[in-house]
């Protein structure tokens, strides 16, 4: 134990719903960070937590499995609760429970992916509330993304002579997509850029099922994903922050994977240069894909280190263990 420090884990109520939150940090002092994972319904705490603990020592990091997500996942909700407008409810009592816990006007958020538009949503409603934005995987039109990432994926297809892939995509079309026809291009995609290869994925169960989980997670974390997707996927696809969030009032970074063939970088650039903030700061992650956490987790966590935590004001100053 680490004086001042904090490492817990409870199911709160959050909406009506029990939902798994997991705070760690070296000290409450720190900064809070709010993390938002991706999908809709793919937690990331595993990940975060193996590659990129070290965050912890300079934010207070909150972990949360979002409404209808791995432990947060019950056959019980009701799929007309899973809207945007619901999770940016659920994210605002969450940030409320942060700060009275932590004793902090304000907390900083990292959404990536699904969550870059949550994140982005929810710091345009409450400024207020938020320090400092970060986007990993940035999305600003989600249609316009999709698009691009069919049209590489048919393209990767084509240069690689595969054609049972090429088959899948055309089987699908171009979206918009229902959940179903989404994971087919984005697996499709993975199989493609060699992602799913036996040891790969074997690498990335061992990684979801350790630590704070266990292969007893596994069904509720499939169930989760699925239920997720296909209750939410027709309303977060046609989200376009270029006209639901043009200016935002707090310090803004968007961490960009040059090679993400998911949400393609050239889609999210132009709303970047768009975008008015107080300030703004592009990241690129030349190894990385989709999850630049994972690709570049050094990296990464030097950058929230060393050129994000700077932002939020002073370190405080370690207190010797009695």
């Amino acid at each position: 134990m680490l004086p001042g420090s904090i490492a817990e884990v409870n199911y709160l109520p959050i909406g009506g719903i029990d939902q798994w939150v997991m705070i760690r940090g070296r000290t409450t002092a720190n900064p809070a960070l709010v993390v938002l994972h991706g999908g809709p319904g793919m937690s990331e705490m595993r990940f975060l937590r193996r590659f990129n603990a070290p965050i912890e020592d300079d934010f207070t990091v909150v972990y949360w499995d979002q409404r209808g997500t791995a432990k947060s996942y019950s056959s019980k909700i009701p799929k007309s609760s899973m809207t945007v407008e619901q999770f940016v409810a659920d994210l605002d009592e969450l940030v409320e429970r942060v700060r009275a816990r932590l004793g902090q006007e304000k907390v900083a958020i990292f959404g990536h992916s699904w969550g870059s538009l949550l994140g982005a949503l929810y710091a345009a409603r409450f400024p207020k509330k938020v320090s400092l934005y970060v986007g990993g995987a940035q999305i600003a039109d989600a249609a316009a993304a999709e698009a691009a990432a069919y049209a590489l994926a048919v393209a990767a297809a084509k240069v690689r002579g595969d054609r049972r892939a090429l088959k899948k995509l055309r089987r699908i079309g171009p979206p918009p997509y229902d959940g179903k026809a989404v994971m087919t291009e984005r697996t499709t995609m993975q199989q493609l850029d060699g992602e799913l290869s036996v040891r790969a994925v074997l690498g990335m169960l061992r990684v979801l099922f350790s630590g704070e989980s266990s292969l007893l997670d596994a069904p509720a974390f499939y169930r989760g994903f699925r239920f997720s997707l296909d209750s939410m996927w027709a309303e977060t696809s046609a989200l376009d922050l270029n006209k639901l969030v043009p200016k935002l009032d707090m310090p803004v970074f968007f961490f960009l994977g040059r090679n993400d063939h998911w949400v393609p970088p050239e889609t999210t650039v132009p709303y970047f240069e768009a975008l008015q903030a107080p300030s703004k700061t592009l990241v690129w992650f030349e190894g990385s894909g989709h999850e630049m956490f994972v690709d570049e987790a050094e990296r990464f966590n030097e950058v929230m280190r060393s050129v994000v935590r700077p932002l939020l004001g002073a370190r405080p100053v370690a207190v010797a263990a009695k």
